[in-house]
């Protein structure tokens, strides 16, 4: 959060009034009066500074963007920020509280499907491929959705293979959120995976410098 002070006008305009008075009213050709004529506008700016402090705005800055140090890596990381931006907009267009739930639900764990590459980089290439194939039918599905929600049909027959196709994006968003958290947990059991093998390897070593604990039993 960033905070901006604006000052206010007033002291300035106050200042400069003085000075034009004080200019109409007494002699500024000699040195005094122009010693005077410049205190007395000090001074009146200091005391309308003080009762007019100005205001204070708090901005909220925009989140730093994540990084990983690999530009392979990062630019994935922004493919998957701006997807999560548009299933976020896309649900703020819909009426049916059913779907802005289900894609409150599809935003979080694609940002959590993108955003396993910071903590395991070798998942890059498994979530390139997510991010490559099945998420852009999916964002086809949904800008499809929004489309025909608008309406529009007049015709009866029309209006009634309209109504049918939405009826079938709501029921595949369902198996696309578990296909996605199905592709979530896949990631999350090669982290574990890793995290296991580093540990038997952590062990295998320890054993080697007589450092384990069933050396000293």
């Amino acid at each position: 959060m960033k905070v901006i002070k604006h000052r206010s006008v007033v002291p300035y305009y106050g200042a400069a009034a003085i000075a034009v008075l004080y200019a109409l009213v007494l002699p500024m050709y000699t040195l005094f009066g122009v010693i005077l004529f410049v205190a007395a506008s000090m001074v009146a700016f200091l005391l309308l500074q003080k009762v007019f402090p100005g205001t204070v705005e708090k901005v909220e800055l925009p989140p730093e963007p994540v990084t990983t140090g690999d530009a392979d890596a990062d630019a994935l990381l922004r493919d998957g920020e701006a997807a999560v931006a548009e299933i976020r907009r896309l649900k703020t267009s819909l009426q049916n509280a059913e779907m802005r739930v289900k894609l409150d639900a599809l935003a979080e764990i694609t940002d959590k499907i993108f955003k396993d590459v910071i903590d395991d980089p070798t998942d890059y290439r498994q979530i390139r491929r997510f991010a490559d194939l099945y998420l852009p039918e999916t964002m086809k599905l949904l800008n499809a959705y929004e489309r025909l929600g608008r309406g529009g049909a007049i015709d009866a027959d029309a209006q009634s293979n309209v109504q049918s196709t939405l009826r079938r994006i709501e029921g595949a968003l369902d198996t696309i959120l578990a296909s996605y958290r199905k592709q979530y947990d896949a990631l999350f059991q090669n982290q574990a995976i890793d995290i296991e093998a580093d540990i038997r390897v952590l062990e295998t070593m320890l054993k080697k410098e007589g450092l384990s604990e069933r050396d000293f039993i």
